[in-house]
């Protein structure tokens, strides 16, 4: 008797993803794929980033993952850059953005006319980090008042990773939190993991986090046309 064998169920999604990644590549548009639990401060992080690539002559846009509502889309509608909406809600109510909404997304987006893209996905620290969409780099977002022991419940999160952002720094004093176990915490599941403690209240980090962009898309290789 002949026992069927499953067909691994990313490999579809993955297969989007390299086609999204192929776009991306042929664009030369930087791709940042930013996660984090909800109320981390995603949006907020945006509205002040943006402004500051934008002088720098950076052209971005955003492709905003929720399972339902425009609210974060309606956010940043300010900041005048090119937004698409991805809601998974009539889809099923998926807890993170998959490579098939960005494949949607990019039809409404001139990718010729844009350099840096966020995603930034639905709020949860399981899913979303399962899921490889086409994106160039991973950036999870932590506040620190979440506590010290989300990298130790949510590993592959950090694992997978570029980049730890550790969001209202502003908080600390008034938060019974050791950061120095946060860290610890972090550095126990990914010891190469980059962190950099950021304030969108009082604009602490928001440099480095800027530089840190800039560098990242300096040094990508894009293939020739």
């Amino acid at each position: 008797m002949e026992i069927p064998v499953i067909r691994d169920v990313l490999e579809e999604s993955n297969a989007i993803a390299r086609e999204n990644r192929a776009v991306f590549d042929r664009n030369r548009v930087f791709v940042v794929n930013l996660m984090s639990s909800p109320g981390s401060g995603k949006t907020t992080l945006l509205q002040k980033t943006i402004p500051v690539l934008t002088e720098l002559g950076i052209k971005c846009a955003v492709i905003e993952g929720d399972i339902t509502s425009t609210l974060d889309s309606e956010r940043l509608k300010p900041l005048g850059i090119p937004i698409v909406q991805a809601n998974t809600e009539p889809f099923g109510g998926d807890c993170h953005v998959g490579s098939h909404f960005i494949k949607a997304s990019l039809e409404h987006l001139d990718l010729t006319s844009i350099q840096l893209l966020f995603i930034e996905n639905i709020g949860n620290l399981v899913c979303p980090a399962e899921f490889y969409l086409g994106e160039d780099r991973k950036v999870v977002m932590l506040s620190l008042t979440e506590g010290e022991d989300k990298p130790l419940k949510y590993p592959l999160m950090f694992r997978e990773c570029h980049l730890c952002l550790l969001s209202k720094v502003d908080l600390a004093p008034h938060l019974d939190i050791d950061i120095s176990v946060l860290e610890s915490n972090i550095c126990k599941i990914n010891s190469q993991l980059n962190v950099i403690f950021v304030s969108a209240k009082t604009g602490e980090g928001i440099s480095t986090w800027i530089d840190w962009l800039m560098n990242q898309k300096g040094n990508l290789n894009r293939i020739e046309d």
